[in-house]
């Protein structure tokens, strides 16, 4: 078994820690303990799967690296870290923007078809979330709407051009994860919202680390 598989089989462990000790509980101490290791497995994914050997997987790094920095920010319920950790996340899925910018895209056969189904999706998404959203997070939300509908498109271009499915499966997981956070945010999430969107979200940490080294 290759390194990098046993470091996202290893995070995956740590996800079910998570749930079961952090997020059942709500246990603040639990997530203290737990969140920062098992989302570190993911950049130690990446880094084993030769991300640093390239101009577009050395972005992915930078984007899981703000990933892990929003992971942590996020533990706190206080509005100021959500807001920290929300900006966390949007320069995260710039860093991937650009990660499959410069691996090259397909704006015909990838990018723009992924996108159109993107902007039907978040305008459902927006219909539903955005009356309950206070007025002074309005404009951090929809910018954050707009850059990880954005991500998405790009990842189907860069798809298109070059293959490898996994990167658009993980940026698509990436953006349903956010779905549970919102929720969880702004609608009142119970325990089963927070297993999906944990499950989704680190497995398209793991999907997008996973391929950061394929050319």
């Amino acid at each position: 078994m290759a390194p990098q598989h046993i470091t996202a089989i290893a995070t995956l462990i740590g996800v079910a820690l998570l749930l079961v000790f952090g997020e059942r509980t709500q246990s603040t101490r639990a997530r203290v303990v737990l969140k920062g290791p098992t989302s570190a497995g993911f950049i130690a994914t990446a880094v084993l799967s030769g991300c640093l050997d390239s101009d577009w997987g050395r972005w992915i790094f930078a984007g899981l690296v703000c990933s892990w920095f929003g992971d942590v920010l996020l533990i706190s319920a206080k509005r100021a870290a959500f807001l920290a950790g929300l900006v966390a996340f949007l320069l995260g899925h710039v860093a991937y923007t650009v990660a499959f910018y410069d691996r090259g895209i397909d704006v015909m056969g990838g990018l723009l078809p992924v996108l159109a189904l993107g902007v039907v999706a978040v305008g459902l998404v927006a219909r539903w979330l955005l009356p309950k959203v206070d007025p002074a997070m309005m404009r951090p939300v929809l910018a954050y709407m707009v850059v990880i509908t954005a991500m998405v498109a790009f990842a189907g271009g860069t798809v298109a051009a070059h293959g490898g499915p996994l990167l658009l499966v993980g940026a698509v997981l990436f953006w349903l994860s956010d779905v549970s956070v919102a929720t969880d945010r702004f609608a009142g999430g119970g325990f089963i919202n927070r297993v999906w969107g944990l499950s989704f979200y680190y497995g398209a940490q793991l999907l997008l680390a996973l391929s950061s080294g394929t050319a």
